[in-house]
């Protein structure tokens, strides 16, 4: 198979049936996500932790995709505050230590949260909102898995965060999480996606066989449109994987705590850095920061 694109790489080996919805979205909709963050320089909001119920913890997609991200948007000047609850707080504290942002979202009714998030938006005078593989609320207003069950009572109401906001980008794989509001009528006409999907709309979304590698893709991206390759090396992003499991993360469709992504080991998921990373090569964008860019067979 060829890969040509950022949407190609990031949308191959799908095994959740998530790939026919880039028929709903522009030809490039990570670049045009891309253009949309760097059209609005200042402080970017970073969203992530997705709650596994039968492993009462949190998953290992998401974190690395937002950190991913937020070093990028960093090294470019943004102010980068995280946002998750109670149940993904630690581990992303734990990922990036006690100079970072992260912000608690409390975990409560719809009312108190919509005060909450809108003291947070009055707080930090966000530039930015990106959302990357957060639950989302759906069109009753709960929260439900990739099994249709309801895990509401585990996920702050973030969603309200963007509410109303003009500038935000949402980042899924599965049709029920943050941004997928943008494709709620689509979601339950095709198989394996949720009937009752979110309805949480974002700007601009970008869907993904594993929300990581969307993250990475917006990474890509940026980096495209900025000269400078600022996607995370392939070392880096296998020891951000490890450290998740360490700090008790587990991999979402096993509920075990392994060293993968969504079923993916770690040399499947380095495969997609690799691919991304040699896009960039490819169109004399090189890379110059720390790790390695270790060979892959492969699959």
């Amino acid at each position: 198979m060829t890969l040509n694109t950022i949407e190609d790489i990031i949308l191959d080996r799908d095994k959740r049936g998530v790939a026919p919805l880039r028929a709903h979205l522009p030809n490039g909709y990570t670049e045009e996500a891309a253009k949309l963050i760097l059209d609005h320089p200042g402080t970017a909001v970073i969203v992530t932790g997705f709650y596994i119920l039968t492993a009462q913890a949190p998953e290992t997609d998401g974190p690395p995709g937002a950190i991913a991200i937020g070093n990028a948007l960093q090294s470019l000047g943004y102010k980068v505050v995280y946002v998750t609850d109670k149940h993904s707080h630690a581990l992303m504290t734990g990922l990036l230590g006690k100079k970072a942002e992260v912000i608690e979202f409390p975990i409560a009714g719809h009312e108190e949260s919509k005060k909450f998030a809108a003291k947070v938006v009055k707080d930090l005078k966000p530039s930015i909102l990106i959302s990357i593989e957060r639950c989302g609320l759906t069109k009753d207003g709960v929260f439900l898995n990739m099994r249709g069950r309801d895990i509401s009572e585990f996920n702050a109401k973030i969603d309200y965060l963007f509410s109303d906001f003009p500038h935000s980008v949402g980042i899924g794989d599965g049709g029920n999480e943050i941004g997928m509001g943008n494709l709620a009528k689509e979601i339950p006409g095709y198989p394996f996606m949720p009937s009752s999907p979110c309805v949480t709309k974002v700007s601009k979304l970008i869907v993904t066989s594993v929300s990581n590698w969307g993250g990475y893709g917006l990474v890509t991206a940026i980096s495209r449109l900025k000269k400078k390759n600022l996607l995370i090396s392939l070392k880096d992003e296998e020891d951000l994987v490890k450290k998740c499991v360490e700090l008790g993360a587990v991999d979402g469709p096993g509920a075990t705590r392994v060293n993968q992504v969504d079923g993916f080991t770690l040399e499947e998921n380095s495969l997609t850095v690799k691919r991304l990373h040699e896009l960039l090569t490819k169109e004399g964008i090189r890379y110059s920061g720390h790790g390695s860019i270790r060979r892959l067979r492969r699959f």
